[in-house]
């Protein structure tokens, strides 16, 4: 079987993308590899093995195209409402608290933030499927 272990995204601004990850969710650089032309970043906490890494391909100016087809990485939070509280209040920009049902039961509580390079991020309230 196959394990998830990181997802990759490409940003602009290395320091800026850092700081965005550890207030929003608590990830830490796990590991930073400098080559000659980009820099990998691993990003990480404890509650799961899954990391984010980040690619940052030096000497890049322009914004990164992200393209029309709709994508977003997701977390599950313990809290949504505090969470969402706590963005707010460092300046995040969440979106409104969304809920989602379907055939009458529901599926999802979650809100969306941006990343600095406008990376989509779902944070779902934890329970279900969601764990």
């Amino acid at each position: 079987m196959a394990k998830a272990i990181h997802s990759m995204i490409r940003v602009l601004d290395e320091t800026r993308s850092v700081s965005f990850y550890n207030k929003a969710f608590g990830l830490d650089v796990a590991q930073r590899l400098d080559f000659e032309t980009f820099t990998l970043i691993y990003l990480s906490n404890a509650e799961t093995e899954f990391e984010l890494e980040l690619t940052v391909n030096k000497g890049r100016t322009e914004p990164y195209q992200l393209g029309d087809g709709y994508g977003h990485l997701a977390v599950s939070v313990a809290d949504l409402d505090s969470e969402h509280d706590r963005m707010g209040a460092l300046g995040l920009s969440p979106k409104n608290i969304v809920e989602f049902s379907h055939a009458g039961a529901p599926v999802a509580r979650f809100f969306f933030i941006e990343d600095p390079d406008g990376y989509k991020i779902e944070v779902l309230q934890r329970g279900g499927r969601f764990r």
